[in-house]
């Protein structure tokens, strides 16, 4: 994208409305989606950061004046220098303004950057001081209009799901002008958030609020950092800040930008939904349709609904997906007929190999495994046509073949003296020449059984009519004929066994390839999910500590209730194996 697009528009009537263009941009993009957000007061600055993260003094949209400018959420789309992913870029609309003076829409425009983001930035000027710690009121209201689970009774235990599933948080102060100081020694931007976020003893109305807020981004943002700014230009080239270069720029300010920029685009991580499910563009778009309508029907949106939602469409398109490579990787790879039945079998186990690894890549929350049964009967049934095609066209081969090689055996040239010796000779020179041309296929064998059958008719009248031969003669003559005839048919059926017991054998290989991707997705993901709980296994435990630290007792315990949930699920996780798992869905 070379400019940024609306993604939410935020109508006149405080209204959301989703930009059907947008969508169809993020669509596109099919690689996972690193999403960084950003949030705050009006008129602090938020777009300028957001281009310097883009590389490019200009894009989102900058004031000058006291009016917001930004209006919605916007959109910017870039590429991931070394990584194969894209960075999706979204500045909100301003919080606060007085213009707009509806508190529900800002709640609403912050809500949603939290559920879309993977990288939340919260901007804001001065100080991070009560005054600021209280603007972000949002993070208390989270829980209302955020929901992690679709069952009420299981929300009050869903503090570790907010934890796992809620974005990076970095704290971002504009115009920072204080010294980095506590105490008398030099301090970190980290330390200095982490101080400002200490829960303030007391049980009044005014520090109950405060404690309030301070607890939420501690409760659901434990992964914090800092980044402080002096001010980039004197006050009155801001207003064209964005014709500036580096040069143009306070040199503190530069170092600090390009230590934000930095940290910001080698730390984010791709965006996940519940599940540790990686969002690409189209996932994305979707998940904005959802969220916006949930909200414009005046629910709450739901991570666990919207997983299954999409599971639901996406599952169905890696079907499609999966399904259409194999019928294109079949007809790519085999040319019909095969000498064997072996031939087709080899890539057909291939073809189905990459179609199920695409099917398991793009697939997720198939707990019953009916996407994937419907993928193994639509191969199944692609490849029963493929095997049918392919004895149709061996066995109008070789009666092709045959026809053509017993042009020459005319009855009428064999009703003469020792005429039936001479056909049986013929026959046996033709039935020599077709065994020994290649290329006839599976059903070579059935093709010149119900040739012989044919000719068989046309020996036993040139039999009867051969006078050279006694009837003894002919009976011995009839009885090699039969046994002639017999050994084909023979030969015949033990082709077609061999035929059949490779399909069979077809049917137990596709089963132990599609057991063996499967118990590898839900390895990875049992490897993924553990890896998820010990983080936030960390992040709990060290937001405990400090709350023993600052003698907050019963917030301490409260949290260990949470932490000893938390270990039992990773007990659970940890002692299921992968072929326990295997049976409860067989």
């Amino acid at each position: 994208m070379l400019e940024p697009i609306c993604l939410i528009e935020n109508t006149t009537n405080n209204e959301l409305k989703v930009n059907q263009e947008a969508v169809a941009i993020l669509s596109s993009f099919h690689q996972p989606v690193v999403v960084v957000s950003i949030v705050g007061m009006y008129r602090t600055g938020k777009s300028y950061l957001m281009n310097r993260l883009a590389g490019k003094n200009k894009g989102f949209a900058l004031g000058s004046t006291i009016q917001s400018k930004t209006k919605g959420i916007w959109m910017w789309c870039v590429s991931v220098p070394g990584r194969e992913q894209t960075l999706v870029l979204l500045d909100t609309e301003g919080l606060g303004d007085v213009e707009k003076g509806d508190e529900k829409n800002d709640h609403w425009i912050f809500s949603l950057a939290v559920l879309l983001s993977s990288t939340l930035i919260y901007n804001s000027s001065g100080t991070i001081n009560n005054v600021a710690v209280m603007n972000l009121q949002y993070v208390t209201e989270l829980t209302k209009h955020i929901k992690v689970k679709s069952n009420d009774e299981d929300e009050a235990d869903a503090s570790a799901e907010y934890v796992r599933f809620f974005p990076s948080f970095i704290w971002a102060v504009r115009d920072f002008t204080l010294d980095l100081e506590a105490n008398g020694k030099p301090i970190t931007a980290d330390e200095y958030l982490e101080n400002s976020l200490k829960l303030k003893p007391g049980h009044n109305k005014n520090v109950a609020t405060s404690t309030s807020a301070r607890e939420c981004i501690r409760k659901y943002f434990p992964r914090r950092k800092c980044f402080v700014f002096d001010t980039p230009v004197h006050r009155d080239k801001l207003k064209i800040i964005d014709q500036l270069s580096d040069s143009d720029l306070e040199e503190r300010f530069v170092k600090q930008a390009t230590e934000f920029c930095s940290y910001v685009l080698g730390n984010s991580q791709v965006k996940t939904i519940k599940g540790g499910i990686k969002v690409t563009g189209r996932l994305l778009a979707k998940l904005v349709m959802m969220y916006v309508d949930t909200i414009k029907s005046g629910k709450v949106p739901c991570l666990e609904n919207a997983v299954v939602a999409l599971a639901q469409t996406e599952n169905s398109k890696a079907v499609e997906e999966a399904h259409s490579l194999y019928k294109q990787l079949l007809s790519k790879r085999i040319v019909l007929h095969t000498e064997t039945q072996e031939e087709l079998s080899n890539v057909h186990e291939i073809c189905l190999k990459e179609a199920l690894e695409l099917f398991f890549d793009r697939s997720f929350k198939d707990d019953d495994r009916r996407f994937q049964t419907q993928l193994m009967d639509l191969v199944r049934n692609e490849y029963d046509k493929k095997c049918q095609e392919n004895e149709e066209l061996s066995l109008n081969y070789c009666t092709t073949l045959l026809s053509q090689l017993g042009a020459t055996l005319k009855p009428d040239y064999y009703l003469k003296q020792s005429g039936y010796q001479y056909f049986r000779k013929d026959l046996e020179a033709l039935i020599f020449r077709y065994r020994n041309t290649k290329g006839r296929g599976i059903k070579a064998e059935q093709a010149l059984e119900e040739y012989l059958a044919k000719t068989n008719e046309l020996g036993r009248t040139l039999l009867l009519a051969d006078r050279s031969l006694s009837e003894q003669q002919k009976r011995i003559e009839e009885q090699q004929a039969y046994a002639k005839m017999q050994e084909v048919k023979a030969k015949a059926a033990e082709l077609m066994m061999v035929t059949m017991e490779r399909r069979i054998e077809d049917v137990t290989r596709a089963q132990e390839e599609n057991k063996r991707q499967l118990m590898e997705k839900f390895e990875r993901e049992r490897r993924d999910m553990q890896s998820e709980h010990e983080q936030v296994l960390q992040q709990m435990l060290r937001e405990q500590n400090a709350m023993l630290q600052q003698g907050f007792d019963a917030n301490a315990t409260q949290m260990q209730r949470e932490i000893g949930q938390l270990r039992r699920e990773m007990s659970q996780a940890q002692n299921r194996s992968g072929g326990d798992w295997w049976c409860t869905i067989s």
